[in-house]
């Protein structure tokens, strides 16, 4: 999975050295969890429909469906004073990872998490306004 990022962050530009560092700290970070979980997808119970429009729609709801799984459990792992942190890197290399995990070629990896005991609190990260971001009636008036 590495030699994926290697390749993309080489022909983004990204100097071998800073390329070395980010690879080295990705791979203490994920290796280095108590718990890695990778959420899947699969379609296998989904809907089917004739036409590729509403497919793609049913498709999009599995993805919403397991972004509010994800969402579930980042919220249950706080609950329980455990950390967690969710990367979407297998939606990048999602070959490397079926292959390493031996997941079946019908199930798509969505996402990574790591779970485990925290060793520092961080701070929460700044909120924009809400004034920023919600609109009253129609988008641009402001609530």
């Amino acid at each position: 999975m590495a030699d994926r990022w290697e390749r993309d962050m080489s022909r983004d530009g990204v100097p071998l050295e800073e390329r070395e560092r980010l690879i080295e700290a990705s791979i203490q970070q994920f290796g280095g969890a108590p718990i890695v979980i990778i959420a899947c997808l699969t379609m296998e119970d989904m809907d089917k429909y004739p036409d590729e429009r509403r497919m793609k729609v049913e498709h999009i709801m599995a993805v919403q469906s397991i972004a509010a799984a994800i969402q579930n459990l980042l919220l249950a792992a706080h609950s329980a004073g455990l950390g967690a942190c969710w990367f979407c890197a297998p939606l990048f290399c999602p070959d490397p990872v079926r292959k390493t995990l031996n997941i079946p070629e019908h199930v798509e990896p969505q996402a990574l998490i790591t779970l485990g005991h925290p060793a520092i609190k961080p701070h929460p990260p700044p909120r924009r306004p809400l004034k920023d971001i919600a609109h009253e009636e129609c988008w641009g008036h402001q609530t």
